[in-house]
């Protein structure tokens, strides 16, 4: 008797090809003209909107790079912590500068994990400014905007970039649970 290899793995040979979803058609809106001259990463989208995402785009990283050089100022120049390890607590920015390159290149995933890590530097403001005095509550102060304008910059960023696609239609396909 011979019994057949039965396989627990997915076999995409026997997969059907979705039929296509009206909703979710290509974007032909009016509003959004087929430009051959839009950068195929960031999408399509009207000029005003285009504006923003750039401006978005250069306030982010000027945020970013005033984080950058204020972490490393503030630890080796302006107000280092007493012990002489200032060299080692500027390293606090090295994954900072990892970000960089993606803010350049209009990266959607490095403005989403970016506006996760600033919290730390947010985090380590406020500490420093409560309980700091002189000059380093002040760098503190200005660490703690830097990371809200950044935060709120990447979060603006990454909204209007998906904005690419039309807004789902509401009430269309809401089926009971447990149905196909």
């Amino acid at each position: 008797m011979r019994f057949a290899k039965r396989s627990s793995g997915y076999d995409a040979s026997l997969a059907r090809p979705a039929p296509p979803c009206p909703e979710r058609s290509p974007v032909s809106a009016p509003d959004l003209p087929d430009r051959p001259d839009a950068d195929p990463v960031i999408g399509h989208h009207p000029p005003e909107r285009q504006r923003q995402i750039d401006t978005l785009r250069w306030i982010n990283l000027a945020a970013l790079l005033g984080l950058i050089v204020l972490g490393v100022a503030w630890e080796v120049w302006l107000a280092p912590l007493p012990g002489g390890s200032g060299g080692a607590l500027a390293l606090k920015v090295l994954p900072l500068t990892l970000a960089i390159a993606g803010v350049l290149r209009h990266r959607l995933y490095t403005c989403r994990w970016l506006s996760l890590l600033v919290w730390l530097y947010f985090t380590e403001g406020v500490v420093r400014a409560a309980g700091d005095t002189g000059l380093s509550q002040q760098l503190a102060f200005i660490e703690v905007a830097l990371s809200v304008v950044l935060f709120a910059g990447c979060a603006a960023y990454v909204r209007l970039r998906l904005r690419v696609l039309p807004p789902k239609a509401k009430g269309r396909d809401k089926r009971a649970p447990g149905e196909a």
